[in-house]
């Protein structure tokens, strides 16, 4: 039996981000169906009035671990706060994982993802286990909640490719049974030369298999940590330009200008894509610093200038590594603005790119677009434009996909009582790019 259509749907009044103000947009047959001013209504059509509010393309999460997600304090806590400790406690814990309770907890963030307006995450997955049970329970969660969000996982030799014994045959294993991506970690090798061979292999066997690939590359301070370098050459080696993903790239921070402006040219030349991790980077970076302190994120200005797809990832949420985060990749964007100091309007829009556009460009994903004609996925943010959107990690008041309401959150003003003052305030309107809170949408559950 097909699936029935979601309700024709029309949204007065948006902002859109490409500036454009006032337009209304017509949501039919699952996707967009009429975009202009004072669009026409017919008896079936549910219609929200959005005030100005802004209607974006869904967010992306470039980067997470899902299988370690709201395992925070188990079996202990990060005291050092470092990366090491962070690995030292996952390989802990890994014993004592059922596949019923990985699955309970990734369901759960998967919630909050749909909640907080993402339409997509990669997620890397310990491959380094002989029960493959984090692999086995993420194909799974990602079977469950294909109807609405697209999960797509990296097979991850958390331990290392070759310091793991069987690690090759596992992850091969993973890609078997249907993991998408190649993961690797090379700085995490016991030497530098084992790093560069595991690039090797990981990239070959992608080549040979026609999949992207995505490894966790220099995460760490040591200038000498250049892996991105092989990584680059391999790329250009095998032909596989625009289909590898550096991912964190923090010893790029601390590298000398002159070789990090040879290699970020190499970078481009390879069409390698990089996904920083703002939360994560400035966290667990700098921990053998006293002052002045590195704060580890990598050089995101600088790759955007030559051409660099970049994106940001969540990368954790109260796991070993991270006891905070809640799936808000507006919260995301916003430290990536603040440590790259991209204060400029073009910068924090480009904030703003790297956590939707720019995202479904690592993922593989047509770049999303509101557009006639396109699929309806999109956010309406409680926002009157993508700079706001981070200035106030904007409520997101719709979560659409496929022309259905996946969520509905009311617009919440607070309710003051201060000796001659207001009863109630909305910081929201003190930007004239958003002009008022927007009405429920009728028939939907808060």
């Amino acid at each position: 039996m097909p699936t029935p259509q979601p309700q024709p749907l029309l949204l007065r009044n948006v902002a859109l981000v490409d500036g454009r103000r006032g337009v209304d947009v017509r949501i039919e047959n699952g996707r967009f169906a009429a975009i202009g001013p004072a669009l026409p209504v017919s008896a079936d059509t549910e219609q929200v009035d959005a005030a100005g509010a802004l209607l974006s393309p869904p967010f992306v999460d470039a980067h997470f671990h899902l299988d370690a997600a709201l395992s925070h304090g188990q079996p202990r806590v990060n005291t050092s706060g470092t990366l090491l400790e962070g690995i030292q406690i996952w390989g802990e814990l890994k014993p004592h994982l059922t596949e019923e309770a990985l699955v309970e907890r990734a369901l759960r963030y998967c919630d909050w993802a749909v909640a907080q307006g993402v339409s997509a995450i990669r997620s890397h997955v310990d491959v380094c286990d002989e029960r493959l049970l984090a692999v086995r329970a993420l194909l799974d969660v990602k079977r469950r909640v294909a109807p609405y969000l697209d999960l797509q996982l990296v097979a991850f030799p958390q331990d290392g490719l070759l310091r793991s014994p069987g690690a090759l045959g596992l992850l091969t294993q993973a890609l078997d049974l249907g993991v998408e991506v190649v993961g690797g970690i090379p700085h995490h090798e016991r030497t530098a030369a084992d790093g560069a061979q595991s690039i090797r292999l990981l990239c070959e066997l992608a080549a040979a298999r026609g999949l992207a690939v995505d490894m966790h590359c220099d995460e760490t301070d040591d200038p000498a940590s250049r892996h991105v370098e092989t990584l680059a050459a391999e790329t250009l080696r095998l032909g596989l330009q625009g289909r590898v993903t550096a991912s964190h790239l923090c010893s790029l921070h601390s590298m000398d200008n002159a070789y990090a402006a040879k290699l970020i040219a190499l970078m481009a030349e390879a069409e390698l894509q990089v996904v920083a991790n703002p939360l994560i980077n400035i966290t667990l970076q700098g921990r053998f610093d006293n002052y002045p302190k590195r704060r580890g994120m990598t050089r995101v200005p600088e790759l955007m200038a030559a051409g660099v797809n970049v994106a940001f990832g969540q990368d954790c949420v109260m796991d070993p590594w991270y006891a905070l985060g809640s799936a808000d990749l507006l919260e995301v964007a916003h430290m990536g603005l603040h440590v790259a100091q991209l204060t400029s309007q073009a910068g924090m829009r480009a904030c703003f790119d790297a956590v939707t556009v720019n995202a479904a460009q690592v993922l593989g994903r047509a770049r999303p677009q509101i557009e006639v004609g396109a699929p309806a996925d999109c956010v309406l943010l409680q926002a009157g434009d993508p700079i706001e959107a981070i200035r106030l990690r904007a409520g997101r008041l719709l979560v659409i996909r496929g022309g259905a309401v996946l969520s509905h959150s009311p617009a919440r003003v607070a309710q003051l009582n201060l000796p001659g003052r207001p009863t109630a305030v909305d910081w929201r309107q003190e930007s004239p790019a958003f002009q008022g809170p927007v009405p429920g949408l009728k028939g939907a559950s808060p």
